[in-house]
């Protein structure tokens, strides 16, 4: 008994309560910055005649993409304003503790399919501002199915204990001497943006390896690898900051070869944030320490 008792101690949800939450008038236009610097269409946009969705479609978030992991399927929710079939009911507590702690109105943990490891370095009132963005956009009807998990993965209880480990608000690269460029771009790269979830290594629990944090990783959403984009890097050391801030921005490279495969969307997203996020993000990538 005090063995199971343990257990579900550990494994609880730990949400943040009505206190934690900041004084703060949210803002739908700042919070429009973090939708796209945050890539929610690139997985909550509802597929157009199963493709990716384009132009105003990306504000059209009923969801609907699924992806194959080698944890099983994960099908992506809709989080439109709708009021029963996506997010329109959720408070603005709802709301953070679902981007910063993983957990549903319900109590229940998410699958860190949904980026909150990297959500929960964001700053709160970021979070509330896009939870206003959200709010100003159309709802879309209908509810995406159940995942498709095997054994022990389908068992969402255990992600407590996984938290325990992977859930950490703590900045990933700082050193003494960063400027308030590299600073700004750490916000991004590392909550927001949350370049880190494709970049970086997988341990054996499906945890980031931040000791060989954006050093590239498999592609667990398909065939091939996620490249390395720490200053170490081959394509990345001849890359200037204004080489990666204009490939944000246009998709092309230094030597005129064009952004491809996932990056795309991730690409498009950046386009729209201004030209002082982009060389931030760049700047923050030209200070990351070389790795191994």
């Amino acid at each position: 008994m005090a063995l199971f008792l343990a257990g579900l101690w550990l494994t609880r949800a730990n949400p943040l309560q009505p206190e934690a939450l900041p004084a703060h008038t949210p803002d739908a236009l700042a919070g429009e910055r973090i939708f796209w610097a945050a890539g929610c269409a690139s997985c909550h946009a509802s597929p157009v005649a199963g493709n990716r969705a384009q132009g105003d479609d990306k504000l059209l978030l009923g969801g609907g993409a699924e992806l194959d992991t080698p944890f099983g399927l994960f099908r992506v929710p809709n989080i439109s304003p709708h009021a029963t079939d996506g997010i329109g009911s959720w408070s603005m507590l709802d709301f953070v503790n679902a981007m910063q702690r993983g957990i549903s109105p319900d109590g229940r943990h998410y699958y860190p399919s949904f980026p909150y490891t990297s959500y929960i370095r964001m700053a709160t009132t970021d979070v509330m501002d896009l939870k206003a963005f959200l709010g100003s956009l159309e709802p879309v009807a209908g509810r995406q199915g159940k995942h498709e998990l095997s054994f022990p993965y389908s068992i969402r209880r255990g992600l407590g204990l996984w938290k325990r480990r992977y859930l950490d608000a703590d900045p990933v690269f700082r050193n003494t001497t960063e400027d308030d460029q590299v600073a700004a771009g750490r916000k991004l790269v590392e909550g927001a943006g949350h370049c880190g979830e494709c970049h970086t290594p997988r341990d054996q629990f499906g945890g980031m390896d931040t000791s060989r944090w954006l050093a590239g990783a498999d592609n667990l959403d398909g065939a091939g690898k996620i490249p390395d984009i720490t200053p170490g890097s081959e394509k990345i050391s001849a890359w200037s900051v204004n080489d990666i801030a204009y490939y944000l921005e246009s998709g092309f490279t230094p030597d005129f070869d064009t952004v491809g495969g996932s990056m795309v969307a991730v690409q498009e997203n950046m386009a729209k944030l201004t030209a002082d996020d982009r060389a931030a993000i760049a700047a923050y990538l030209k200070a990351l320490p070389t790795t191994d």
